[in-house]
């Protein structure tokens, strides 16, 4: 019969052994960045402006840890104005090489700079006539010296005790990486408007590509009586529109006023005849409405500062086109 595994407390020593050991990681990944700065220099000016006047696309390749490293900056690259794409070496060796063109720019990573795989199709780059920039922890290397533009990434040590698994390194190529990313984005005036465009689903995309006309109740469903109606047609309105309020509007559907929840209730603080009475007596003529062409999240400002739970849509004759609640933000994420 198995004996129930219990978990041994591990010892203050041992927990204090590999805290250290963790904090020197950093402390070593740390320098390896700081000691980037330098060069970030006229040669990395050199590599941006390949970049920047590139009418292709920026290829990035590398193998192994580099190769990962690779397909994260050309990630960060194509998400931020400046397209790219990752090329496995070894594959471009048998095909992929024909999705390289002479109107693109390679960015080539290697610790060493004598990979195999990279070495290999150096000459079949300068064939085309592609400019090549080096990311490499050797300047002495094949890369670097075939390269139109070096950058240095090289490292004083490895964060790994046995100095073998890439570790300082690869976060030094990283921060090359973003450095040029960055530095490209500010070149190319890159807004956050172009940012949202190629990140429809993330939370700033809503917030900056989704429009009121987006998801406003349109047509039956907008909460509406005429300026005769009563306030029983009111309720029943509001209630089978559900939205917690209804406009009034004219014989034009021109927008009069709105009746909400709150006014309801003010309305019987006020002793004012439910059964009896007309919308004209309850009608608040000073309700926020905007264009169905703002953004969503302006609506949702002007909201919070009203501190109202709802908005009506006009077009520009002032008549009511659409309405939409702090619901309907919720449900397209922009909140």
């Amino acid at each position: 019969m198995n004996q129930p595994h219990t978990n041994q407390k591990a010892s203050s020593d041992e927990n204090e052994k590999l805290i250290s050991l963790g904090q020197a990681v950093i402390k070593t990944e740390a320098q390896a960045i700081l000691d980037l700065l330098p060069r970030i220099n006229e040669q990395f000016a050199e590599a941006c402006q390949f970049m920047l006047h590139c009418k292709g696309r920026i290829v990035v390749i590398g193998m192994g840890k580099s190769g990962h490293i690779g397909k994260k900056i050309a990630a960060t690259l194509a998400s931020t104005g400046s397209p790219a794409f990752f090329v496995h070496p070894g594959e471009a060796s048998h095909g992929d090489l024909g999705m390289i063109t002479e109107q693109d720019v390679v960015l080539a990573m290697s610790n060493s700079g004598e990979t195999g795989e990279i070495v290999t199709i150096i000459p079949l780059l300068k064939r085309l006539g592609v400019p090549l920039i080096s990311m490499t922890g050797n300047l002495k290397s094949t890369l670097a010296i075939e390269a139109n533009v070096p950058l240095d990434i090289s490292v004083f040590k490895e964060a790994c005790p046995l100095g073998l698994a890439p570790t300082a390194s690869t976060t030094a190529t990283l921060a090359m990486g973003d450095a040029l990313a960055v530095a490209l984005l500010e070149a190319r005036g890159f807004t956050e408007e172009d940012f949202a465009r190629s990140h429809p689903g993330g939370s700033l995309g809503r917030r900056l590509l989704v429009h009121v006309a987006d998801i406003m109740h349109t047509g039956d469903d907008i909460p509406a009586v005429n300026i005769n109606a009563t306030v029983p047609e009111a309720l029943l309105e509001m209630t089978n529109k559900t939205l917690g309020m209804t406009a009034i509007v004219d014989n034009n559907k021109k927008l009069l006023g709105i009746f909400t929840d709150g006014d309801l209730r003010r309305a019987i603080d006020q002793g004012i005849d439910l059964r009896n009475g007309n919308v004209k007596d309850i009608i608040q003529e000073k309700c926020v409405r905007v264009s169905s062409q703002i953004l969503a999240a302006e609506a949702l400002k002007m909201m919070q500062e009203k501190k109202i739970n709802a908005l009506l849509v006009i077009d520009e004759d002032q008549k009511l086109i659409g309405a939409l609640n702090m619901h309907d933000m919720l449900r397209a994420g922009v909140v």
